[in-house]
């Protein structure tokens, strides 16, 4: 099996930092994004197992780059963090087909388990 590709965008600098520091550590191969719009356009050319995204953004929020990433990429396993944790919000997130949903600050550890599941129920890739 190839190194599982994951994705993450936040606009939070330190965020995406950190948590690609531990990822990498992890083995995963890891690209970051502080916004949305280059992020949808690299998954267009590059395939990724896993996005992490963080729920609100300036221009696009994490539930658009949910819709728009189930709509071309079906595969494609969607995780979401938040500062603004809302059941109402988890819910519509959930709606939308997140494989996992957690407010902010989360665990790197939770978020790690998080991506294995995901990774173990997403189809293989190339």
């Amino acid at each position: 099996m190839s190194t599982p590709r994951i994705m993450v965008i936040d606009d939070e600098k330190i965020v995406v930092d950190v948590t690609k520091m531990h990822l990498q550590r992890e083995g995963f191969a890891v690209e970051t994004f502080l916004s949305a719009a280059p992020a949808l356009e690299r998954l267009d050319e590059t395939p990724f197992d896993v996005v992490v995204t963080d729920l609100k953004m300036k221009g696009i929020d994490g539930m658009e780059v949910l819709r728009s990433i189930k709509e071309k990429h079906p595969d494609v396993r969607v995780i979401m963090i938040t500062a603004f944790a809302h059941l109402n919000t988890a819910m519509e997130a959930f709606r939308g087909d997140v494989h996992d949903f957690f407010p902010k600050p989360f665990k790197v550890k939770d978020l790690i388990a998080s991506i294995h599941r995901a990774l173990k129920c997403a189809p293989q890739q190339g």
